[in-house]
């Protein structure tokens, strides 16, 4: 084969490698934020109370659960009905922080990983709650959209950092 054609289809079959790489890198990027923008709505949702955004973007099937800190919900009802709902009328101020979320697709399956920061005070006892921790959220794809599978959440209360001593 000629030169000048042996060189062309490099540079053609290297153009459409940039091409599918870029192409791959976007959808990667849409996911992200689609993840994330599924991450903040469930955000909303701890904070108002409001199983709403549960029932959105979570995957309702048997054999769910979701696992907070030693405890666990099996399916969603049961972590809207007994979870998300209740805090409203238990926690005064619920302040639910998502950050550093990190976001990794392989296909139909996704996985995100957060830290997570809780502030509030129990209404009953005025007790205080100031905790930091990580969340993973576990996703699948069913048709278009991302769907909350799982989610394990584990925080431990804040220490009180003591002032400087000073003489």
């Amino acid at each position: 084969m000629n030169g000048t054609i042996v060189n062309k289809l490099k540079t053609i079959a290297g153009a459409c490698a940039i091409l599918i790489a870029a192409s791959a890198a976007q959808a990667q990027d849409a996911d992200a934020e689609e993840m994330t923008a599924i991450i903040q709505a469930i955000e909303y949702g701890w904070e108002h109370a409001d199983g709403a955004p549960f029932r959105e973007h979570f995957l309702d099937f048997d054999g769910a659960r979701y696992v907070e800190s030693g405890g666990q919900n099996v399916g969603l009802s049961d972590l809207i009905d007994h979870h998300v709902e209740p805090e409203g009328d238990a926690l005064d101020g619920l302040e639910l922080n998502f950050s550093n979320i990190e976001t990794h697709v392989e296909g139909s399956f996704a996985w995100a990983i957060a830290d997570v920061e809780v502030i509030a005070v129990v209404k009953s006892d005025g007790r205080k709650i100031h905790n930091r921790g990580y969340e993973t959220f576990l996703f699948r794809r069913i048709g278009s959209e991302w769907k909350v599978v799982h989610t394990h959440s584990s925080s431990r209360p804040v220490k009180v950092e003591e002032p400087e001593h000073k003489h």
